[in-house]
């Protein structure tokens, strides 16, 4: 016991949601302590990373001639191998605590669908973090429990998971997934449509920051109170190639985003369709769950209630929902055991001991 206390002091347990728009880090004991974009600036000339998360984001759009921003991870999985791995492991330095030099064990997401090649890319990539065990658990599962779902309920529950790349619709019942589809589709395809929108119409081209900025003050997936509401945004002229400037509405955004929606909506009655009888008449009766930061977008939760003719209510801290999820499996060692997407030779502690502490 007294080694175990030790082994606890010194190292961190971990629950990860390392997504294509943010990474979130969890730790036992201190709650979220990284919450950060999934973005680095990276050296054009050497490949150098020089500054990562935030630090990086504030770069983007005024870089340095020789400096590029990226994102190492596309639609929830690597696209690049190599800074996604230094990427996690500045993360995880900066989640560790003063004294910690590593993490015994770690909980990740993984995105419903994934393959085994992009599963493994995650993985190393957390190896080379220096964490001892690290256990994967689809979103879908991890966002249901984040998001209040009992764990021993015999009814079946449905999530939406919306995120910057991709939308992951669960359904989960009795602690396990019975229906899970996750869709490349996401809040970054709003961020793109506005650009594209105001490019081709408006003649203004605009940077990814001053996108995300029109999306939160001005976006709306139901019609908006005050449609004449606008901002105005700054850019380059296409014709010119001078700087510029027009006002944008409320009512154009909406016009945009309803694209992007529609498309979720549609996402989602179609996985509705697919559920067996008795899993559909659960979900009739309980609604959906929304969670990821797709959910804060004003008026989502009303439009997918509209559209699928079913409650739905969003998660409290639906940012946060996958990361509490995946953070509640330390306290549920047999459940971490069954629900793991693991390979064999990755596979859990021969004792369910081996999660305590």
């Amino acid at each position: 016991m007294r080694f175990a206390s030790l082994r606890d002091l010194v190292s961190d347990s971990m629950a990860i949601d390392m997504g294509s728009a943010s990474t979130i880090i969890s730790v036992r004991g201190r709650g979220i302590v990284v919450d950060e974009p999934s973005v680095v600036a990276v050296n054009k000339i050497t490949g150098e990373i020089v500054a990562i998360g935030k630090e990086a984001q504030g770069m983007q759009g005024r870089e340095a001639r020789d400096v590029g921003v990226v994102a190492p991870l596309v639609d929830g999985v690597v696209a690049d191998f190599e800074r996604t791995q230094k990427m996690l492991d500045h993360f995880v330095q900066e989640a560790r605590s003063g004294i910690s030099h590593f993490s015994r064990r770690a909980v990740m997401s993984v995105l419903s669908g994934v393959t085994q090649v992009e599963q493994r890319a995650l993985m190393t990539a957390a190896e080379h973090a220096h964490i001892g065990r690290v256990y994967m658990v689809e979103e879908g599962l991890a966002a249901a429990i984040g998001a209040g779902v009992k764990l021993d309920d015999r009814h079946a529950s449905a999530v939406v998971d919306i995120g910057g790349g991709t939308t992951n619709i669960a359904v989960v019942a009795r602690g396990s997934i019975v229906y899970a589809h996750a869709e490349r589709i996401g809040s970054f395809d709003i961020d793109a449509a506005i650009t594209d929108r105001l490019r081709r119409h408006r003649g203004l081209i605009i940077g990814v920051m001053t996108a995300e900025r029109l999306k939160m003050d001005l976006g709306s997936a139901t019609e908006p109170e005050n449609a004449d509401k606008n901002l105005t945004v700054k850019g380059r002229d296409v014709q010119t190639g001078s700087p510029g400037a027009i006002e944008v509405s409320a009512a154009e955004v909406y016009g945009v985003i309803q694209t992007i929606v529609r498309k979720i909506a549609e996402e989602v009655k179609m996985a509705l369709a697919e559920l067996q009888p008795e899993v559909a008449a659960d979900i009739y009766d309980r609604g959906i769950v929304l969670t990821g930061g797709g959910a804060l977008l004003e008026g989502m939760e009303e439009y997918l209630a509209r559209e699928t003719q079913l409650a739905v209510r969003t998660a409290d801290e639906p940012r946060y929902a996958i990361v509490h999820g995946l953070a509640q499996l330390f306290d549920e060692p047999l459940l971490l055991r069954r629900v793991t997407r693991n390979e064999p030779h990755f596979a859990l502690d021969a004792e369910a001991g081996a999660f305590e502490g």
